[in-house]
């Protein structure tokens, strides 16, 4: 679930604060505080948070190693950082 449903799940509860049960409310804090603590700083325009959230969500990474990943491909691309060397064991190797 991404950070957007669990925002819309509060926003929905807070609407409905009577209708909702202690036990549901906590279940839905609990999910969402780790979200919360791991959020990053790094503030993304909408088209851009779905596209990281939606090839994050194919390949099995966060939103923060989705981002580290961009971050460290353009930077290899562009020569500020050596690039990466795979070893004959890789699995990216046996997959070319």
């Amino acid at each position: 679930m991404t950070t957007r449903d669990h925002a819309a799940l509060l926003e929905d509860a807070a609407k409905h604060i009577a209708d909702i049960s202690r036990a549901e409310l906590q279940i839905m804090l609990r999910r969402t505080a780790p979200m919360l603590r791991n959020s990053a700083l790094v503030v993304l325009d909408g088209d851009m948070e779905d596209a990281i959230a939606g090839i994050g969500d194919e390949v099995g990474k966060t939103r923060n190693e989705m981002i580290r990943y961009v971050v460290q491909e353009w930077l290899e691309t562009h020569g500020y950082l050596p690039a990466r060397r795979f070893d004959d064991d890789s699995e990216v190797d046996r997959q070319a």
